[in-house]
């Protein structure tokens, strides 16, 4: 009886492991995303409450690393609306340019991932995120990808940042890999 409830605990922790690696986009999505692919941070958007920072208190940096012209500007300017902070608007470095397949990648300081960065992840959803150890500051770059259709409609990102903000959001048990 014991040995198949130790069995039964295992199988269901290995699929819950399965589930949250299908719907973070798990490593495959990484690979796909560009360079630097091997430091990307994989998180689940749980920083804790005191963590959590409005979005007036970030600046994003929107770049385009798609061929499609106007759209870091036209992604800014809807962020904007919702509150963030802009700062640079333009297109991707050639470090970037034309290179991440998914949505976007979100990029900041290792101190971003969680605090501003799952803020801003509420506004993309399946963007993947990244932290840079050498990176100073604040200020995080959502970086366009080419399967980027639009920002999470509003009411969506509104619910998912009151979740991020309320008194049940759980904690993060990933450890951030750090870009040099």
């Amino acid at each position: 009886m014991m040995v198949a409830s130790v069995a039964v605990l295992g199988v269901g922790g290995w699929g819950t492991l399965q589930l949250i690696d299908v719907f973070t986009g798990g490593g495959k999505q990484a690979a796909a995303a560009g360079p630097k692919a091997d430091c990307a941070t994989k998180a689940s958007p749980s920083p804790s409450t005191a963590l959590v920072p409005k979005p007036a208190q970030i600046t994003v940096n929107v770049y385009n690393a798609t061929p499609r012209s106007g759209l870091a500007k036209s992604t800014a300017d809807e962020l904007k609306k919702r509150g963030f902070k802009i700062g640079d608007v333009g297109n991707a470095s050639a470090q970037w340019d034309k290179k991440v397949k998914g949505t976007g990648v979100l990029l900041g300081p290792a101190a971003s991932l969680d605090t501003s960065l799952p803020v801003l992840a509420t506004q993309l959803t399946g963007a993947e995120r990244r932290t840079e150890a050498t990176r100073k500051g604040t200020t995080v770059d959502l970086i366009i990808g080419t399967a980027f259709k639009d920002l999470t409609a509003k009411a969506a990102a509104d619910k998912a940042l009151a979740a991020l903000s309320g008194p049940a959001a759980p904690t993060s048990t990933a450890s951030p890999k750090a870009c040099s």
